[in-house]
């Protein structure tokens, strides 16, 4: 890029640098938007298809999870990579409709992109669409149905619904009831923290063995061989220390003249062992799960006394441990009180899954526990997992919120006639622009009825015409392709799943169409040049944009990917 300046030529970018400017930045990001959703699109729904994906070390993922297939894909692209932020947001958010919010993103970019070609200017679109997302989330509030956190029947539809068309969806049911009762149990005044819900796969027997246990399972056996399998009604002692001689703060040389003086060092560190093991068995403690490793000698004298000692115990398992059992983390063996210790009614060495396990239940009100899956293959297991992250993420949010709305696109056909009859409100050339949005929702409708083998034309018709009698919980039943009443029907998500979705996909379109110039940059470091650099910014273009300037080029990872 060169300017003319006093007749010489003024070098503003360098030779390498790439640039897109205009409509074709424009096509440019858009195409790259839609070629995410398109990719993820098929796996919407009870019918929808599944995603192998292989990467250059042979390992298999096989998903329906929208974040997974968008992580695990090796998207270059830096538009296309915005929209899988849209994805990773409503995962963080709350759990599931991962896939809604990028294909929603998608056809926004597609129907700006037709606004676009008609002289319509992006900044006008991006308003537009901005009305549009806030009188949607008015109408979802308006249309939301009260839940009360304490029914479990519904909350165990609502966990149900988010397994729908994964892996899990055989044993759905059995494993909805598992996640109500995780939820319910973790459940504290502070609200839901899903860190202590703890997921263990197992591969080995059928979804429908998968059980929850009220406490925790390590993946730990005991440190010594002679200390006790089995622990019954144990006092248990959390220690984020380690159980051996105390290095010196400093480096120290000592020189010994007599063998007698090196038997006194050896003495007294067995002796500095001994208190430690003395002071646990003072406190009273059967069992000791320590944060770091466990001297040989010191687990000699646990073993003696009959304490089941495990070391090396993560973080966050000790404070599983510590909500399971009411324990407190002690951070010195020094200061362990019998106040500081939980209780246990059974602690075990067990063999789970073919692997030798600790397992701490029988507490009394786990604040902790641990849910146990089980599948015939690894790859099976793995997505078991995913439909439960996601179903657990639903209903925390329902319990939080108490606020849910039908499913079967039931929401996205009731914010289109809203949307429309509220364009005709808004004036000038956003009106276009609230049109195209209300259009762009009615994909995930379509997308159902695609992805089931029915005609989406038709489906949608009769969609459109109950929601105008009143039906505003008509929706599409994947699997007879009757359109019926979702809410009698129980298929339900969370008010928070949609309003997010519509959020996040909006904010990205937004993002892409108002940009109209891109520069594969040397270095983003924030418009700062380096004191010791020189002032040279030039540089070569950073690999990531370089890939994705050559028109579609940049979407060649997705491709190999897919």
């Amino acid at each position: 890029m060169a300017q003319q300046m006093g007749g010489q030529p003024l070098i503003v970018l360098s030779e390498d640098s790439q640039r897109t400017s205009g409509r074709d930045a424009q096509s440019m990001n858009i195409t790259a938007g839609k070629a995410v959703a398109e990719a993820v699109r098929t796996t919407l729904g009870p019918k929808g298809m599944d995603k192998m994906l292989v990467d250059s070390t042979g390992e298999v993922v096989v998903t329906n999870d929208g974040v997974t297939i968008l992580k695990e894909m090796d998207i270059e692209h830096p538009a296309a990579n915005m929209i899988v932020e849209v994805a990773q947001t409503q995962e963080d958010e709350v759990g599931d409709g991962t896939t809604s919010a990028v294909v929603i993103s998608g056809e926004l970019l597609k129907k700006a992109e037709n606004l676009i070609e008609q002289d319509v200017h992006a900044t006008t679109i991006a308003n537009g669409y901005r009305q549009a997302a806030e009188k949607a989330k008015e109408v979802l509030n308006d249309a939301a149905i009260d839940v009360d956190a304490d029914d479990r029947e519904y909350l165990e539809k609502i966990a149900a619904t988010a397994m729908t068309g994964k892996g899990a969806e055989s044993a759905k049911d059995t494993l909805a009831e598992l996640v109500v009762d995780a939820v319910l149990a973790v459940q504290d005044e502070d609200g839901i923290d899903a860190e202590n819900i703890k997921i263990e796969k197992i591969v080995g027997g059928s979804i429908e063995n998968s059980e929850l246990v009220d406490g925790v399972l390590l993946d730990k056996t005991r440190a010594h061989d002679n200390m006790p399998f089995f622990v019954e009604d144990a006092n248990v002692a959390v220690l984020d220390d380690a159980l051996e001689v105390r290095e010196t703060e400093i480096d120290a040389e000592v020189n010994v003249t007599d063998p007698d003086q090196l038997q006194q060092f050896l003495d007294q560190e067995e002796k500095q062992l001994k208190e430690m093991v003395d002071k646990l068995v003072d406190a009273g403690a059967d069992a000791v799960f320590v944060g770091d490793g466990i001297d040989d000698m010191a687990q000699h004298y646990l073993a003696k006394e009959g304490i089941l000692a495990v070391r090396r115990v993560k973080d966050s398992d000790a404070k599983r441990i510590a909500r399971a059992t009411g324990a407190r983390v002690v951070s010195s063996v020094d200061d362990i009180e019998a106040d500081d210790l939980g209780f246990a009614g059974n602690i075990s060495q067990q063999d789970v899954g073919g692997s030798e396990q600790i397992l701490i239940e029988d507490v009394e009100d786990a604040k902790s526990v641990t849910l146990l899956l089980r599948g015939g293959t690894e790859h099976v297991v793995d997505e078991v997992e995913r439909a439960i992250d996601d179903s657990l993420g639903v209903v925390r949010t329902t319990i939080e919120d108490g606020t849910v709305l039908p499913g079967g696109g039931a929401p996205e056909v009731e914010l289109a006639l809203a949307l429309r009859d509220f364009a005709d409100s808004v004036g000038g050339r956003e009106q276009l622009a609230v049109e195209a949005f209300a259009d762009a929702l009615e994909v995930i409708p379509r997308t159902l009825a695609e992805n089931a083998g029915l005609d989406s034309i038709d489906s949608l018709v009769e969609l459109r015409s109950k929601h105008d009698g009143g039906d505003y919980a008509a929706g599409l039943d994947a699997y007879t392709g009757d359109v019926i009443d979702m809410e009698e029907e129980g298929v339900v998500e969370p008010l928070r799943v949609k309003s997010q979705a519509i959020e996040s996909a909006t904010e990205a379109a937004v993002m892409l169409l108002r940009i109209d110039d891109v520069i594969a940059a040397g270095d983003l470091s924030g418009g700062q040049i380096d004191p010791d650099d020189g002032g040279d910014a030039g540089g070569p273009p950073a690999g990531g944009m370089g890939g994705g300037m050559g028109g579609m080029g940049g979407m060649g990872g997705m491709g190999g990917a897919m």
